[in-house]
């Protein structure tokens, strides 16, 4: 079993925070560490920050500069602890937050840290303007990171799920950004934009066509997934004549993975899908899609994907009939029903 990722954040790790900081070593980790192994990998993050705020200077400006001075060994994810605690002491320091999130986005990152200061200080959007022309990646990252309105283990942005306008003037400005890296954000960011706002998505899209097929693919891959026939027609995929079939096994035992090749017969271009419905603990389903690939087909094409039954973290498998679905362009051509037994 793989070691779980909050171990990496240990008291080494509180050590080492310490040793960068002015502070009185011995009694800061004691304090860190009183219930630590207890605590998640966040959580840990946050008790860190804690102390911190216990044992440095009271002014806030002049804390953030100590932690600010802190940052550049490498940490890992004990910068959770860094982070924490410029988003949450250091909102009355401006200045010296955005220096120091500037500093920590280049070794760790700031994503976290710098919504809070999206949602209580208006100067924040006006500095991730100027960062947008960062000479490094990572900080012209964390302007579409730190923007997302739905970024994963962060509280969400309610005022861009709203109105994302302010976000996407700052994707235009990294649309073109020659830092791969910088582009997957901005393709993350116009998908979480996809989920409250698909008109709005759909017609950056349209404006950002036909010169950036790849990064539009992945601002829109939720709409895709479902289907979207807008969000089809602007990638080229229209209705089609082509159909999807497979031949897969009666049973298969939870643990096992599923080898499918779909056999496509027609003509045209297909954004294929797979969808598998998988059986809850309560006898209820839930769809997950995964992604097929992208096909011309003339006449006939096979497509070769596994598809695992085993227990993950993020889903565990439970026995019963799973139906297993091609999307052809959207429209979905049943393969097989699988019995899936213990």
């Amino acid at each position: 079993m793989a070691t779980p990722l909050k171990d990496s954040f240990d008291a080494g790790v509180v050590a080492q925070i310490a040793d960068g900081l002015p502070v009185a070593k011995d009694a800061f980790v004691a304090e860190c560490l009183d219930g630590f192994d207890r605590l998640e990998l966040k959580a840990r993050g946050v008790r860190v920050a804690q102390v911190m705020h216990t044992h440095l200077h009271r002014d806030p400006a002049t804390a953030i500069g100590q932690v600010a001075s802190a940052i550049g060994p490498p940490l890992g994810f004990g910068y959770f602890a860094h982070s924490e605690f410029i988003g949450t002491y250091g909102l009355s320091a401006f200045e010296e937050s955005m220096v120091a999130q500037h500093a920590l986005t280049q070794v760790f990152t700031a994503e976290f840290c710098i919504r809070p200061f999206i949602a209580h200080d208006p100067r924040t959007m006006d500095r991730l303007y100027q960062w947008a022309r960062d000479d490094s990646e990572h900080v012209r990252r964390l302007v579409s990171e730190g923007t997302r309105p739905r970024l994963p283990w962060a509280a969400r942005l309610p005022q861009f799920q709203a109105d994302p306008g302010p976000v996407l003037d700052l994707l235009d400005l990294l649309k073109d950004d020659p830092s791969e890296y910088v582009l997957r954000s901005v393709g993350n960011n116009l998908n979480d934009i996809s989920r409250d706002n698909p008109q709005a998505a759909l017609a950056v899209a349209a404006d950002w066509l036909p010169q950036r097929g790849r990064l539009v693919r992945r601002g829109l891959r939720t709409l895709l997934k479902a289907g979207h026939p807008q969000a089809l027609a602007l990638l080229g995929y229209q209705d089609t004549d082509v159909v999807a079939s497979a031949q897969l096994p009666a049973r298969l035992q939870v643990g096992e993975r599923l080898p499918i090749v779909v056999t496509l017969q027609g003509d045209g271009a297909v954004l294929l899908d797979l969808r598998v419905h998988y059986v809850k603990a309560n006898g209820a389903t839930s769809a997950k899609v995964f992604r097929g690939g992208e096909v011309t087909v003339q006449g006939k094409a096979h497509v070769r994907r596994t598809v695992s039954f085993a227990h993950h973290s993020t889903r565990r498998q439970y026995p019963g009939p799973h139906l297993i679905e091609a999307l052809v362009n959207g429209v979905p051509h049943e393969l097989a029903v699988v019995e899936v037994v213990p």
